[in-house]
């Protein structure tokens, strides 16, 4: 193959449409437009979500609650996650990213009580659950809420 044997590949390329260019192209005369109305206008065309004058959907569905804004939203991580850091392990918001158990930390971590602790660990988060820390002082670590 040398560099004049190259072509893209089948259907890849479309030649783009022009528009008023006579009525043999196709699309000559009302250039696709059909005659008159809205749509053949320069600048024509309703609104989106425009129903034609019909109540639009989003009128006619209800509205519901609300989004608080000052919401807070925790990285979760589970005391059964943590058994895969050594004994002894200062466990910290940073470390927990840097081993891709959490994937962003969001407005901190909370740690949740879910599954069994095997490692004595001092635990540093955000939040803890009554049981997560009843869970990692069982197994003879520390928390320490952040």
């Amino acid at each position: 193959m040398k560099l004049h044997d190259l072509k893209p590949a089948e259907g890849s390329r479309k030649t783009r449409n022009r528009v008023g260019r006579g009525t043999g192209s196709g699309n000559g005369k009302t250039s696709g437009k059909g005659h008159k109305g809205q749509n053949a206008r320069s600048g024509g065309g309703v609104r989106p979500g425009f129903e034609g004058g019909q109540m639009p959907l989003y009128r006619r569905l209800p509205k519901r609650g609300f989004t608080n804004i000052n919401r807070k939203e925790y990285a979760i991580v589970n005391v059964e996650t943590l058994n895969r850091f050594e004994d002894g392990t200062e466990i910290t918001p940073e470390l927990l990213l840097e081993n891709k158990v959490v994937s962003k930390l969001n407005d901190g971590v909370k740690v949740l009580g879910n599954g069994k602790l095997e490692k004595k660990l001092t635990v540093k988060a955000h939040k803890f659950s009554a049981s997560a820390q009843e869970a990692i002082e069982a197994a003879g670590g520390n928390v320490e809420v952040i």
